[in-house]
């Protein structure tokens, strides 16, 4: 049985993994963790409780899956650094410095950090490359992703990757990312190729929140019977 605790266990995306989590027969959530004064502190959550400090109940877990904010992140893979823990984070916007931080972690333990842990992504992001490689020098390159009104980065996480991806296939060529932030959609992330007379536009569309949560649970697994290193999505998927 794989053990896991979830930051931000009480929030969107941390709720829906651990409603998935509690449907599988190999793992189970221990604890949960929330900011200080947040209401859902004391309620139970699988077979532990949640609680404001991780490190009250780190010792429980297996692997430590964060879904809070980039600041919160810091500390607590600094925790897991020290007690050995397996840490895997989908918060997005940091900062250089910050993914720097995040990467240094991983020469102590296992650590995967994805902007988007949909597997349709991983797919995407690889189909992607794949063809920026075969058009990318001759062809235009424009990202749109469009997301919920409350999301706070743009553009958002998974448009930086797919962009960095690319942008490696095609060096000094610009890439163009536009950013839509309306109702409550998941995700919807489109890279559009141009061409003469033609184009080819590639898309992954988000229905709910249980595509990611689906690829947390993935990731869960994954990242048990891993050495130290830092990790994404790419290497869960080739994996798979």
């Amino acid at each position: 049985m794989i053990k896991v605790i979830v930051i931000g266990a009480c929030g969107r995306m941390g709720g829906e993994v651990v409603r998935l989590i509690s449907e599988q027969s190999d793992m189970q959530v221990v604890a949960g963790v929330e900011a200080a004064g947040h209401p859902m502190l004391g309620t139970p959550i699988g077979s532990g409780f949640v609680t404001a400090q991780l490190r009250d109940v780190i010792d429980r877990a297996d692997v430590i899956v964060d879904f809070s904010v980039t600041d919160a992140v810091l500390e607590n893979i600094r925790i897991c650094q020290e007690l050995g823990k397996p840490f895997i984070t989908g918060v997005t916007g940091f900062s250089e410095t910050q993914r720097q931080r995040l990467q240094k972690a991983g020469s102590i333990i296992p650590v995967v950090v994805a902007p988007n842990f949909s597997l349709g992504v991983a797919v995407l992001t690889r189909l992607a490359k794949e063809t920026a490689r075969l058009l990318g020098k001759n062809y235009n390159i424009h990202i749109i992703e469009t997301h919920h009104r409350r999301k706070r980065d743009a553009p958002s996480g998974t448009a930086r990757l797919l962009c960095e991806v690319l942008q490696k296939e095609v060096q000094d060529k610009p890439i163009e990312i536009s950013s839509i932030r309306t109702g409550d959609v998941v995700g919807e992330h489109t890279v559009i190729f141009g061409g003469p007379g033609e184009r080819i536009e590639l898309c992954h569309k988000a229905e709910s929140r249980t595509a990611f949560a689906a690829g947390v649970v993935t990731a869960i697994r994954w990242i048990v019977k891993q050495k130290p290193g830092f990790y994404s999505m790419a290497d869960i998927l080739a994996s798979v």
